[in-house]
């Protein structure tokens, strides 16, 4: 019953859950500023939160900068996942996870539209949190001005929510919410929908975001991003 009323549609929910998320980014931003006042280690130092606000805003900002090529589907931003990619990349996946929950808790509050619950938390959630596996890639060796390891990043996180909208689009279709007409044989199978449903923006955006990367580690602006983001005292090693 209990996963029957997630998957349940009901004209409310949208409603309900955009209070829910709005209630959720203030906890979650009074969690971080109460953990970084309270603990002086190198996780939730004074600079990561600062860096962290910088990039959900900018990733916010660019977000608004978009074209939408089907209704009611996800849009083809101004590579507005980039910032948010390049702190996951600098800080691991922990913090990753968390400024991708709140862009994500964001852009549901900025434009709320979901039919169930566990949609919002394929759409808004788990597909933004997909950021967090950019940390992983933060480890590697990289060479100066190198783009592999970033690149590989950039295109596991957009496979992941790939995948974590895909799955939100096939529950989509088994409520009877279609809303683009396909080819007939595209309409018979929830799986196929969806999958084609995606593909019209998900590979767009990802290719902005993933050349914006590139120009940014070709030019050398990537690796004074990092070092400065690392640096305890907000000066390059350069310079000390």
């Amino acid at each position: 019953m209990f996963l029957f009323n997630l998957l349940e549609v009901s004209e409310q929910t949208t409603n309900v859950v955009k209070w829910i998320s709005i209630v959720g980014v203030v906890l979650v931003l009074a969690l971080i500023a109460l953990i970084g006042f309270l603990k002086n280690g190198k996780r939730f130092d004074s600079k990561r939160i600062a860096f962290a606000g910088i990039c959900v805003s900018m990733s916010f900002t660019l977000a608004v900068i978009k074209i939408s090529p089907v209704q009611y589907g996800g849009s083809i931003t101004l590579a507005s996942f980039v910032p948010i990619l390049i702190y996951a990349y600098v800080y691991g996946v922990g913090d990753g996870l968390l400024v991708g929950l709140v862009h994500g808790l964001l852009n549901f509050i900025e434009d709320p539209y979901i039919l169930t619950p566990a949609t919002f938390l394929f759409d808004y959630l788990l597909a933004f949190m997909s950021v967090g596996v950019m940390g992983v890639f933060g480890k590697f060796k990289r060479k100066e001005k190198g783009c592999l390891p970033v690149v590989l990043g950039a295109v596991s996180v957009f496979s992941l929510r790939f995948v974590s909208h895909l799955l939100s689009g096939m529950i989509f279709f088994t409520q009877d919410s279609v809303w683009v007409s396909f080819p007939a044989w595209a309409m018979n199978n929830a799986f196929i929908y969806s999958f084609i449903y995606q593909c019209i923006y998900i590979p767009a955006d990802a290719l902005i975001a993933i050349l914006a990367l590139i120009a940014l580690c070709k030019t050398g602006v990537l690796d004074v991003l990092s070092q400065m983001m690392r640096e305890k005292n907000g000066t390059l090693k350069n310079n000390q």
